[in-house]
């Protein structure tokens, strides 16, 4: 056999190699899925069960949620839930002949929040027997003091509370953390009476 006769039965056989690893490698290549772009993912946040005691102070009652811890604060008190990293902040004040300014200076910390709530639903409380009357206020959107509300008697008492989380505001990841407190607030406010 001539050499050059070698030389081409060599290329022919080179040439079938190399389209059967072409058609392999595109095969190969061809069959992964395209790629999809994936949402942001949030922690899971597990929230405890709630069941609620009797919380007494000198001139109030509510009922608390036994996962909060009471603080006290120079002007009232702070419910921590440590497992949750928020905290309902709550100040209690007298009324002497200056229930309008108590009331502008809650609504205006409330809505302190409108450059960057999306809405400020209020939603009004009375309980005629026991001489409670009070708004709650739900901030929607990111803000720093999703739930606030004030409960009065009129003519002694006035007592305010708002909650916060201690983390970038969040209203998608805070979602959980956020239904519990607002829960918690509500039930709050409907058991809450004066001493």
């Amino acid at each position: 056999m001539h050499i050059w006769e070698k030389i081409r039965i060599f290329a022919g056989s080179m040439k079938k190699l190399m389209l059967i690893l072409l058609c392999f490698s595109a095969l190969f290549l061809g069959c992964s899925r395209a790629p999809v772009p994936r949402p942001y993912g949030y922690y899971r946040i597990a929230i405890p069960d709630t069941a609620y005691l009797p919380y007494r102070s000198g001139d109030f009652q509510f009922d608390l949620s036994k996962n909060a811890v009471i603080q006290y604060v120079e002007e009232g008190i702070t419910v921590h839930y440590p497992t949750l990293n928020a905290d309902i902040h709550c100040t209690y004040k007298p009324v002497r002949n200056n229930l309008k300014e108590l009331t502008d200076d809650a609504l205006e910390f409330v809505y302190k929040h409108v450059n960057k709530a999306s809405a400020i639903p209020e939603k009004s409380f009375a309980n005629d027997e026991k001489h409670v009357w009070g708004v709650f206020f739900e901030l929607e959107g990111n803000t720093a003091s999703p739930y606030q509300f004030f409960v009065t008697d009129s003519t002694h008492h006035f007592f305010r509370g708002a909650s916060y989380c201690y983390c970038q505001p969040n209203a998608d990841s805070l979602a959980p953390i956020l239904d519990y407190l607002k829960v918690d607030m509500i039930h709050m406010v409907e058991t809450f009476e004066w001493k």
